[in-house]
């Protein structure tokens, strides 16, 4: 398997960056486009990459927030068969409560809409291929962390705490053991590697790749979520997007080498 990230927050001198992340995945028997990004960046940087998108045969949608599904209607322009998975409870409701306004986070409308035909809205653990996998989260409460984030989803009956039962992870099975992909780990890394050995018990777990939404937590809650991914015995751990510099130096700081910086145009195999 082979991942490469057309979209993180961090550029280089040739790719730019934004706030989102769109990676392509290359495996045996799937060309995978995980997110799109806030914009048609992706589309943009593939290009300077020399990856060519009319060869994803499928694509994932990690959650339903804005800086990783604007992409989708363009990308649905330049490759016209492959499917885009999203999570069941997906819908265009995902709102952030900031300076007492709520403001609309969440998908381009006309995803459901207007390409209604190439959208799937996956329901439970989904095989994509054999070794590759969609897991929802299992994990109960996780409105408290909707709460905490000042995330909500738009309900008839007004806002309510955000789930973040539309958030999904793409694990990949190698050589190595499996590979996790979760685009910001809103419902808790530690979650999530749980999530994932119960639904595949006995499978070892390599690595574990995506934001991990800790630019805005302090430097005690950092330093144990380093501990903790350390003390699970993963070998590989990639983040940037929404773990924010200064979280990223706490976590080298626990994780030592085997923790990686993600940036536009990375490629990492396995």
């Amino acid at each position: 398997m082979k991942a490469v990230f057309l979209v993180d927050n961090n550029g280089t001198e040739t790719l730019e960056g934004e706030w989102g992340l769109s990676v392509y995945i290359e495996t045996d028997v799937l060309n995978i486009l995980l997110d799109t990004g806030a914009s048609a960046l992706c589309i943009e940087n593939a290009k300077e990459l020399g990856k060519d998108l009319k060869k994803i045969d499928v694509g994932v949608l990690s959650h339903a927030h804005d800086d990783h599904s604007t992409g989708i209607p363009d990308f649905f322009k330049v490759n016209d068969k492959a499917k885009f998975y999203l999570r069941k409870p997906a819908a265009a409701n995902c709102y952030s409560y900031e300076e007492g306004e709520y403001q609309y986070i969440g998908i381009p409308e006309e995803i459901l809409t207007e390409y209604a035909d190439r959208v799937v809205l996956a329901e439970g653990d989904v095989e994509l291929a054999p070794g590759i996998y969609l897991i929802p989260h299992k994990t109960p409460g996780l409105e408290s962390i909707g709460v905490r984030e000042n995330m909500f989803l738009k309900t008839d009956d007004g806002y309510r705490p955000d789930d973040f039962a539309h958030e999904q992870s793409l694990v990949v099975e190698t050589e190595k053991g499996l590979v996790i992909f979760n685009s910001c780990c809103h419902g808790g890394t530690m979650n999530i590697l749980r999530e994932v050995e119960e639904t595949l018990p006995g499978k070892d777990i390599y690595a574990l790749i995506g934001g991990f939404h800790l630019y805005n937590k302090t430097e005690d809650e950092v330093r144990s979520v380093g501990r903790a991914l350390k003390e699970h015995g993963l070998r590989y751990v990639c983040t940037g997007h929404c773990t924010g510099d200064e979280a990223y130096a706490i976590l080298e700081e626990e994780l030592g080498d085997i923790l990686h910086p993600m940036y536009c145009g990375m490629e990492m195999t396995f």
